[in-house]
């Protein structure tokens, strides 16, 4: 008798970019109301979830106490997922048309390795990466050249064609699709 195995998946997210995409869409929305563990649910829907690791990086504590404090609050609340990593890369002050401004460093580098370390590891299935950087074309083909799938998650106002192009799957959420996953004010209330 031949007994289906059950999927594995690990979803990877690209943390600043969806929080970008996410805020350009729901401008009026806090990012810290999105819910991470209804959304891996959605995404995983009905498959072995083997783990999420989130990319991302700590904003500079003397720059911004306020917005600091929030931030880790915010991880603070993404720790108590169920298999959830944070990974925490570095943040790096730079210049851009004589302004300066903080930008995310290492977390495409982080998430490109991880991926491929896992599917050379056999640790899942499928990936399902939430992204829309074309730039993780290259790990997508090594992941995929092993046997292993890779679903893509993008945004209808913003995917990569590239990752399009290269994935088995590509999900573009809509703007209700992701709205369900904003926590209401009476969920918020419950969770403090």
């Amino acid at each position: 008798m031949d007994i289906e195995k059950e999927e594995r998946v690990i979803i990877f997210i690209d943390g600043s970019n969806h929080y970008h995409i996410t805020k350009s869409i729901f401008p009026d929305k806090k990012s810290t109301s999105f819910n991470f563990e209804r959304f891996i649910n959605y995404l995983a829907h009905k498959r072995k979830l083997i783990r999420t690791y989130y990319y991302t990086a700590s904003l500079h504590r003397k720059k911004d106490e306020e917005t600091y404090k929030k931030q880790q609050k915010f991880f603070d609340k993404l720790k108590r997922i169920p298999k959830f990593d944070l990974v925490l890369c570095r943040m790096q002050k730079v210049k851009i048309d004589g302004k300066t401004v903080y930008q995310v460093k290492e977390d495409d580098i982080h998430l490109a390795v991880d991926m491929v370390k896992l599917a050379y590891n056999n640790a899942y299935d499928t990936a399902i990466l939430v992204s829309s950087d074309g730039d993780f074309v290259p790990a997508v083909l090594a992941v995929k050249e092993i046997g292993k799938n890779v679903e893509n998650i993008g945004f209808d106002t913003k995917f990569s064609y590239h990752l399009k192009q290269n994935c088995d799957k590509l999900t573009q959420l809509k703007k209700e699709d992701i709205e369900q996953f904003f926590e209401s004010p009476e969920e918020k209330a419950k969770i403090k």
